[in-house]
């Protein structure tokens, strides 16, 4: 029961606050061995919530080389919500990557930097830290941070680190991260007649319905040209594949018959249809 109150008055909590960083006590086996003594293991938190403030402070207090104030701190937790703030410390070889990974990584806080929308961090060294080192910490907090995420960093040079580097993260913008909508997956077309048109949604496969309709209208009333004439070109005379003969064609006489002996004894009006027939 316990847990559900402040569950639920953290909750209420976000609502009045811009930023909101909690340490579950379950984590505290993660860090401290099984002989270490209650008081002893609340040290450890208290001493995380420490270095969280001082964090905090020197970022906005100390000049850096590359500076950092309030209103870069401002920007990164205003209205943020669920937060995160980790503090690395590393030295040799790996120092500086070595700090960015215990910063990002921290067992003690409930959350860490995946997804993190709004980032800000800060590398402390001695006046030997290089130019490589701060790159090598800054990818590492950029690999594991959302690809869209705000990012803002400074470095300070700080003599009494001597061979230590310090990098101090601030994460915030986890709630945003997770309600951004996921895009739509859409699912492969299935190996059917409508081909590609299985994988569109109820709006596509409309407008498709209504182009395919328009078409066929247009189709009704195309009028279908005339038909070419046939070509009529001579062509050479093909070898009949059987023989025939030849027909004799016997001409008619046109000669005028000669008038006979009798045709004088009839009156010429009865002759003139004969020479209309001539």
């Amino acid at each position: 029961r316990r847990k559900l109150v402040a569950e639920q008055y953290t909750e209420t909590l976000k609502d009045k606050v811009d930023t909101l960083i909690t340490i579950p006590n379950d984590r505290l086996r993660e860090v401290v061995d099984k002989k270490t003594t209650i008081l002893d293991a609340f040290r450890v938190v208290d001493d995380v919530l420490r270095q969280g403030v001082q964090g905090i402070s020197d970022l906005i207090t100390v000049p850096g080389l590359i500076n950092l104030d309030f209103a870069d701190v401002k920007t990164i937790m205003r209205e943020a919500g669920s937060s995160m703030m980790g503090i690395g410390i590393g030295s040799g070889e790996n120092r500086a990557v070595e700090a960015a990974r215990a910063a990002v990584m921290s067992p003690l806080l409930e959350i860490n930097i995946q997804g993190a929308r709004g980032i800000l961090f800060n590398v402390t060294g001695g006046s030997d830290l290089g130019l490589f080192e701060v790159n090598e910490a800054a990818e590492v907090i950029k690999e594991a941070a959302d690809p869209e995420a705000n990012i803002i960093f400074g470095t300070v040079i700080d003599d009494r680190m001597r061979d230590e580097v310090k990098v101090t993260v601030i994460a915030t913008g986890f709630d945003a991260a997770r309600s951004r909508p996921k895009p739509a997956v859409r699912p492969a077309a299935a190996e059917t007649g409508v081909g590609i048109e299985s994988s569109l949604d109820e709006k596509s496969r409309e407008l498709l319905a209504e182009i395919e309709r328009e078409r066929v209208e247009r189709t009704a009333f195309t009028v279908t040209p005339a038909p070419e004439p046939p070509d009529t070109s001579e062509e050479p005379e093909s070898t009949p594949s059987v023989e025939r003969e030849p027909v004799t064609v016997r001409p008619t006489s046109l000669e005028r018959p000669a008038y006979g002996d009798t045709d004088l004894d009839i009156p010429s009006f009865l002759r003139q249809p004969n020479r209309e027939q001539d």
